[in-house]
């Protein structure tokens, strides 16, 4: 979907940071079965840092999610893991690069106000927002079929990946508490939100009120791109500089995906994008 309404109002951060407890951190799994413990040493973690009832009992409800244990155990599989092309690492989602352009030329026209005023408040431009938009989920045409909670416990319990994501586990619950997510919510495979498929740490982090109704909505698109555009400034964007491979915004790529191939193709595209 894309926003009926393009103005942005005042913006506001989400507040509740997280409570990091690395020396408690829950202990992680290599195989299945270990699940049900997992989420018991979780839930204590979680509850020491203010986790609540609908949040918790989210967590009890949560299942083992197969599609994010399948992608874990085989990273070879990942195509971030071998070394693409920008034009290969587009071609590997769309029909073509032409019309992965066209469609993200087409979505920054509809909804030129709201990136204008993103670009005037953070500094980030359209291009580099519709091109990660795009890239995601479609413009909001896909955004995933994965329970977000199962997800998210499912990748901070794998062994590869503990404990990098058990804040990001943590952050789901407390946006269960919350009324942002439901145990039943759906995002992408690995607890992944919204158009922009923010993990829900960073949602946690740097959520603002994009279309100005006073809430920050991982699911409206208004909200989505603010967000996004806020993640890349905090973390050292730098407004009317190059973002091309080697440069200083380039590397702020890296917070929101670290495989080399995603920050190229996105850089790419983006480029395309403003011509």
């Amino acid at each position: 979907m894309t926003p009926t309404r393009v103005t942005l109002r005042t913006l506001a951060i989400v507040t509740g940071m997280l409570v990091a407890t690395p020396a408690l951190a829950a202990t992680c799994i290599t195989s299945k079965g270990q699940f049900g413990a997992y989420k018991q040493q979780l839930a204590q973690q979680a509850a020491r840092a203010g986790v609540g009832k609908r949040g918790l009992n989210a967590l009890q409800q949560a299942r083992l999610s197969g599609i994010t244990w399948r992608f874990e155990s085989n990273p070879a599989s990942q195509s971030s893991m071998r070394y693409r092309s920008p034009e290969q690492f587009l071609k590997s989602r769309f029909s073509s690069v032409n019309s992965f352009v066209s469609g993200a030329k087409r979505r920054l026209n509809q909804n030129a106000r709201l990136f204008r005023s993103i670009e005037k408040r953070y500094g980030v431009p359209g291009s580099i927002l519709v091109a990660i938009w795009g890239y995601e989920t479609g413009w909001g045409g896909y955004t995933g079929k994965t329970p977000v909670v199962s997800g998210a416990v499912t990748l901070a319990s794998y062994c590869r990946r503990s404990p990098r994501f058990e804040d990001d586990a943590i952050a789901a619950l407390q946006l269960v508490d919350r009324g942002l997510l439901t145990g039943n919510s759906r995002g992408g495979p690995s607890g992944e939100l919204g158009h922009m498929q923010f993990l829900a740490g960073n949602w946690v982090r740097f959520a603002v009120d994009g279309n100005g109704d006073g809430r920050a909505d991982p699911n409206n698109a208004a909200d989505a791109l603010a967000t996004a555009a806020n993640m890349l400034r905090r973390n050292g964007w730098r407004s009317g500089r190059p973002f091309g491979e080697g440069s200083a915004n380039f590397r702020v790529l890296s917070t929101w995906n670290d495989s080399g191939n995603y920050q190229r193709a996105i850089a790419y595209a983006a480029g395309l994008i403003q011509k």
